[in-house]
């Protein structure tokens, strides 16, 4: 995604009716399908384990701060992991 003056030329005008490309970008809730992909992963695995969505978005704030130069993504993996992994029974 581009900010103001990036991608819809000089001033960053663009697509229908004038509006900024950047703006159209900013409305879509992800910039690649693996994302999209990842958030239902997330969803059905709070849902299969019978988890609160909270649940989640706890591990991945603490997966964030414990690294925050990881990649986003990589975060949601490190959330998903330690959630799958705290909800199995000890073996």
């Amino acid at each position: 995604m581009s900010g103001p003056g990036g991608a819809g030329g000089a001033g960053g005008a663009g697509g229908a009716g004038g509006r900024a490309a950047w703006i159209e970008q900013a409305d879509e809730p992800f910039t690649a399908p693996w994302q999209a992909r990842v958030f239902a992963v997330a969803v059905l695995t709070c849902e299969r384990l019978d988890l609160g969505w909270d649940t989640f978005c706890d591990r991945l704030k603490a997966a964030v701060a414990e690294d925050p130069h990881r990649p986003y993504y990589d975060s949601w993996t490190v959330a998903l992991e330690r959630m799958v992994a705290e909800a199995a029974p000890a073996t």
